[in-house]
């Protein structure tokens, strides 16, 4: 099992098009955020530390459909929040395979048992289920017992009805290589997803634990640890490049702009891990976002940032650029002995500005009361519903 040939024809096509005409800023995975709420509360999320008047927002259908129009990029992500508690994410993904889109619904799987039915397995929809690892690490993750047992459930039936599934898993400080290990293979064996997504989580400014997050170098010996344990079994969703960068053996700056975010405040820059404001439409975002006053090296708060969202994309392209380079990793395996390539100066990086506060003040100060008030009231019945 592994990517449909569909989805790796039209995403090469649309990347060789990308380099033929010049186009040196340009998306590749649409982050869609329908909703910032949640049934969840975990330890290293930065994404539900909102006032209810926020996190009762909606993204309308239409409003989801015109970003996916409006950017163009060929694979959309669908998180949050939970996307399954909104009232039209069926909608919203049937617009977006019409499209065809490659639609990843990144969902802690809770409800997914019970919504399943509403979906249709297409080579165009992947059930991207959030998994940090084991039964004790990923119920510990997400702050609640019983959650791995339902995500295999919903995994197992997804996979006995047809549909794409993969997993995402973030890895976190403490946990051994030898159990990341094991879980990988049975992810890959006996769950059988398509491929998992593993990144060091991302050390959000409001997340409720801060000692959970690896720096850079923790982050890049983990993985060379991990894949001194790598058998052929593995599938991961992921480039080969950016596994190779993960073990420490690619120097490479983000583009954030490869993994553009559109949620209930608009378009979100610089990027999904960060929310220094936002902006009206995908064109204002790119023709001004000040993108070199961001990234690792250039910013105090991308300093241990490695996050697919940012340098899968730096990896993509490099693929293009160099497919030699990138069939070499993929043949050999990532490297996990020898000097590891030169990291990213730090000494010119702008202090953090923490900017929360009040980008959260100003969207309160957009939506008048009665409108908060309206919102709050379809958002309740829409969770209601989808529960």
């Amino acid at each position: 099992m592994g990517v449909p040939l569909i989805q790796q024809i039209r995403i090469g096509a649309y990347l060789m098009r990308q380099r033929i005409s010049g186009n040196q800023r340009y998306p590749l995975v649409l982050m869609l955020e329908p909703l910032f709420r949640c049934n969840l509360a975990c330890a290293g999320c930065g994404k539900i530390d909102y006032p209810d008047s926020i996190l009762n927002r909606r993204l309308s259908l239409e409003d989801c459909l015109g970003a996916s129009d409006e950017c163009g990029a060929p694979i959309v992500s669908i998180a949050g929040g939970e996307p399954l508690l909104h009232r039209d994410i069926v909608p919203i993904v049937e617009g977006l395979t019409a499209r065809k889109r490659f639609v990843y619904l990144c969902t802690n799987a809770l409800l997914l048992k019970k919504r399943m039915d509403d979906f249709k397995p297409s080579p165009y929809l992947t059930f991207s289920i959030h998994l940090d690892g084991d039964r004790e690490h990923h119920d510990k993750a997400v702050s609640q017992e019983g959650v791995f047992d339902k995500a295999v459930e919903a995994i197992k039936l997804a996979r006995e009805k047809g549909f794409r599934v993969t997993c995402n898993t973030t890895l976190f400080e403490g946990v051994p290589p030898e159990r990341i290990a094991k879980f990988i293979s049975y992810a890959s064996n006996e769950l059988g997803v398509e491929g998992v997504t593993v990144a060091a989580g991302f050390a959000y400014e409001r997340a409720p634990l801060k000692d959970v997050f690896l720096g850079r170098q923790k982050t890049k010996q983990l993985f060379r640890d991990l894949f001194k344990l790598r058998d052929k079994s593995w599938r991961f969703n992921q480039s080969s490049l950016y596994l190779d960068f993960l073990a420490g053996n690619q120097t490479y700056h983000c583009t954030p702009w490869g993994n553009p975010t559109r949620n209930v405040f608009g378009w979100q820059r610089p990027c999904y891990l960060l929310n220094e404001g936002t902006v009206g439409s995908f064109r204002e975002l790119m023709e001004t976002t000040d993108w070199d006053s961001y990234g690792t090296g250039r910013y105090e708060k991308c300093a241990n940032c490695m996050m697919h969202c940012g340098y899968e994309p730096t990896a993509v392209a490099d693929t293009v650029a160099h497919p030699l380079k990138a069939l070499a990793v993929a043949l050999r395996g990532v490297r996990t002995e020898g000097p590891m390539a030169p990291e990213i100066s730090f000494e010119g990086q702008r202090p953090a500005e923490y900017v929360f506060e009040s980008v959260v003040k100003a969207e309160l100060e957009k939506a008048p009361p009665a409108t908060a008030k309206k919102a709050k009231a379809a958002a309740e019945a829409q969770s209601s519903a989808a529960e």
